[in-house]
């Protein structure tokens, strides 16, 4: 039996070194012996590149291929960078981020969220809306706390300190841009942090780009566009479905890059992946909206005529006739009040 077990452990052991150095997809090992006796798992997660964790090491965001992708999901206790390409997405960047903390807290409950940021993020971005919290994300909106610092300096410091605490369910801090104090020193501390308290870290980057950091993995996420809700009936047409995210895996140590697009169910508090034509309608096509964007005008049936030739405004004293395109056009030298100079401060 003493021979036994120790061949089992050494099978184990290279099986384990060669997924290391084949750099395989994530696989399901059978644990040593001992640690069966133990009590402790019967199965252990090889991840690329990455000695052997355990499974409850991970976030299963709920989609499995982008699981599989990720070898079992996003790392719990690490910092993890999620990015928006322009400001217009920090509202997808934040609604990706509220719904991975929805998950958290189905294991976390009545734990805290710590979302950190300076005061240029939040004039920018805005805030949470604290009713869509709980109805979008179950999310009380006393468990989601508040920290806005006047500088970038002040915001590190305090998501280091953070990051440190157990009493928090994750922590969130918010930038924007690259700035030259978030380098590859503060995001090692983040991280080094987050593993030592077990907790995850979201760094939310806005409008930035891809640069050197401690974090394991880093994902994009964009906005995607909404399809008409399900019925038993089918798509019920002029309605607009769940929200949704196109998230791109930028940068992991265990994954290829690829692209999924990710719808969030707000009611059951979980992901569904969008995949192909399953949601479109007859056809190739996206099904139509029989509803115009904008209304007509309510004094006639018909949309304006197109505006006529553009011509530039003759200069002072000019005998140049005006128009009749430009007949209604202030005179020269005045401008209309809306485009006066733009006051500061």
């Amino acid at each position: 039996m003493a021979m036994t077990a120790v061949a089992r452990e050494t099978v184990f052991a290279l099986r384990r070194q060669i997924a290391k150095i084949e750099g395989t997809l994530p696989e399901r090992l059978q644990a040593p012996a001992a640690a069966a006796l133990d009590g402790g798992s019967d199965l252990t997660i090889v991840r690329r590149g990455l000695a052997a964790a355990l499974p409850d090491t991970f976030l299963p965001i709920g989609v499995e291929r982008l699981d599989a992708a990720l070898s079992g999901g996003l790392p719990k206790a690490a910092l993890t960078e999620i990015h928006g390409l322009e400001t217009r997405d920090a509202g997808a960047v934040a609604g990706f981020a509220l719904s991975l903390v929805s998950l958290i807290l189905n294991q976390a409950q009545g734990l805290p969220i710590l979302w950190i940021g300076t005061s240029e993020i939040f004039h920018e971005a805005g805030f949470p809306y604290a009713r869509g919290l709980h109805a979008g994300f179950g999310i009380e909106p006393g468990q989601l706390l508040f920290s806005e610092a006047p500088r970038l300096v002040d915001a590190l410091w305090v998501a280091e300190e953070a990051a440190r605490m157990t009493a928090l369910a994750a922590v969130i801090l918010e930038i924007r841009g690259n700035p030259q104090r978030l380098d590859l020193t503060a995001t090692r501390r983040l991280h080094a942090r987050a593993q030592a308290a077990g907790r995850p870290v979201f760094l939310l980057r806005q409008a930035a780009e891809p640069e050197p950091t401690a974090a394991p993995v880093r994902l994009i996420a964009v906005s995607a566009p909404a399809v008409p809700r399900a019925t038993v009936a089918g798509p019920l047409a002029s309605s607009i479905g769940h929200p949704a995210f196109t998230i791109s895996i930028g940068k992991s140590r265990t994954a290829l890059p690829g692209q999924f697009t990710l719808e969030w169910n707000p009611d059951e508090r979980r992901f569904d992946e969008r995949r192909g034509d399953e949601r479109r309608g007859e056809g190739s096509e996206w099904a139509e909206n029989p509803v115009p964007v904008v209304s007509l005008s309510g004094d006639r049936k018909d949309p304006a005529a197109a505006a006529g030739e553009i011509l530039a405004f003759p200069a002072v004293g000019s005998s140049v006739a005006i128009s009749p395109t430009t007949r209604d056009q202030p005179p020269p030298g005045q401008r209309a009040a809306h485009l006066g100079p733009r006051r500061a401060g």
